[in-house]
Order: structure tokens, then C-alpha cells, then sequence
């Protein structure tokens, strides 16, 4: 079986709210390589990752307009992913799958996304290993990310790297 074909629990076609119309931009099977990982023998040479990911926006005025500029343009999100994949020093597939949320929620506008970070084959016995997220935006404001955004951050400067600055 193809980690592809693995369905998700929840439905990516209900995101946030079931009432309020939410269009999906979506990206599947996005490779890239990168280093990542806990252990030594996943420190020294870059691994590839495969990326699925969904970003909802309500109703995009795209619909509308038919103008790229009204909605997220999913080109330009594939490029600022290739360059987390070059610029990130981050260690667990979690907290990966969590760049890219923030990512897509921040820079992009996104209101709700759906994140799956994938190792093809880490093991020769499972075809993949891999980590789904979902996130929304008015979780970001809540007092309890905002603590959790910041812990990561203290950890991240006590361990020598500082946010954005690369």
C-alpha cells in the first residue's frame, strides 16, 4: 500500500467551521530533501520528506475575480516550502509539520491547514513514517499557543539559533 492512499480521520472537506464555505488549496506528494531527525545516522546527510498539505480559506474571492492575487497561489507556497527545506534546523518531523503551518496561516492567510510531513521508507520493513497536523488561525491567538510559540522559541535561542535569523 502507498502512503499516498492513506486517508486521513477527519474530512479535509470540512475544515473549520462546517457552516461557513471554506475553499481548499491544496498540495500533494511534494519532495524535498532536507536534514532531519534524532538520531546521528539522520544528521549528516540530507533525507527526503514528502509534504501533502491543504490551506482553506473562506470563500476565495478568486471565484470571483479570477484573479491569482485574491487567492493563496500554490507555486509560490511550493517555493517558500523548498526554501524551509534548505534553511530550517529543526529536528523532529513535528515541529516541521508546525513551520509549515505557521507558514501557511501567517505569510499566506490561510485560516485552517492540514499538514502531513512524510519519511518514505525510514524503515525497509513500513513505507513510510510521518506525522498530520491541522491548525487554525484563531488557535494561534490563543493564550495557551502563544505560550507554547514561545517556549520554542526560548528553546531555540537556548540552543544558539535565533528565529529569521539566518
Amino acid at each position: 500500500m502507498s502512503f499516498h492512499s492513506i486517508q486521513p480521520l477527519s474530512n479535509p472537506s470540512a475544515p473549520a467551521q462546517a457552516d461557513a464555505p471554506m475553499d481548499l488549496i491544496f498540495i500533494e506528494g511534494l519532495t524535498g530533501q532536507t536534514v532531519i531527525g534524532i538520531h546521528d545516522s539522520e544528521l549528516h546527510r540530507p533525507q527526503p520528506l514528502v509534504i501533502d498539505l491543504h490551506a482553506g480559506v473562506p470563500r476565495a474571492r478568486a471565484c470571483d475575480t479570477d484573479r491569482i492575487a485574491d487567492t493563496i497561489e500554490y507555486g509560490v507556497v511550493r517555493e517558500r516550502l523548498h526554501r524551509l527545506f534548505a534553511e530550517h534546523r529543526l529536528q523532529l518531523l513535528e515541529a516541521f509539520a508546525e513551520a509549515i503551518a505557521d507558514i501557511l496561516l501567517g505569510e499566506f492567510g490561510a485560516t485552517w491547514v492540514r499538514v502531513k510531513v512524510v519519511k518514505p521508507q525510514k524503515f525497509a520493513d513500513v513505507d513510510a513514517v510521518g506525522v498530520q497536523i491541522e491548525r487554525r488561525a484563531d488557535e494561534r491567538d490563543a493564550p495557551a499557543a502563544r505560550h507554547h510559540r514561545a517556549a520554542a522559541v526560548l528553546h531555540l535561542i537556548g540552543s544558539g539559533m535565533v528565529p529569521g535569523g539566518r
